[in-house]
């Protein structure tokens, strides 16, 4: 009797491990046979440009894995190229501790959302509200900059 008992709890107890990043074999299976429909996707969702999703993807063993290293760089705020050395430095810690390595919490929403699954059909406009409120900072910034160089320095008008 006790050895079902560890035998189900051994059960339930791995499901519920392997259900956390579960949504990469099924984006896998969807994107292997298609890498063209995967490089254009990738690309109008993190729109980061075509030589950097082509690097990215010959630079992974898998479709989620490409994603998982732009969207790593989205929500950390580094660069595709500097998330790719740290994938390549600890790919076999799995992609929670990298997660974890690159600043995104444990049990924080950002953490929660990337386990639950991806948003690869999203393009950049309906991304996550931290990286529209990034993106709103950096135009309002260049609004002001811009608005900075186009005052006049000249006479006054009469």
């Amino acid at each position: 009797m006790t050895q079902k008992r560890w035998i189900i709890v051994l059960l339930i107890v791995s499901s519920v491990y392997g259900a956390d990043f579960d949504w990469m074999s099924s984006l896998n299976t969807r994107y292997r046979s298609d890498s063209a429909l995967l490089h254009s996707n990738l690309n109008e969702r993190f729109n980061v440009g075509d030589a950097i999703v082509s690097t990215v993807i010959k630079s992974v063993a898998n479709p989620s894995d490409a994603y998982m290293v732009l969207k790593l760089a989205e929500m950390s705020g580094l660069s595709p190229k500097s998330v790719l050395q740290k994938y390549d430095s600890t790919k076999d810690k799995g992609w929670g501790a990298m997660a974890q390595s690159l600043g995104i919490k444990p049990g924080s929403a950002e953490f929660k959302a990337l386990k639950a699954g991806h948003d690869i059909e999203r393009s950049k406009k309906n991304a996550t509200p931290k990286v529209q409120e990034k993106s709103k900072a950096k135009e309002a910034k260049k609004d002001k900059e811009d608005n900075d160089n186009a005052k006049g320095k000249g006479k006054k008008a009469d």
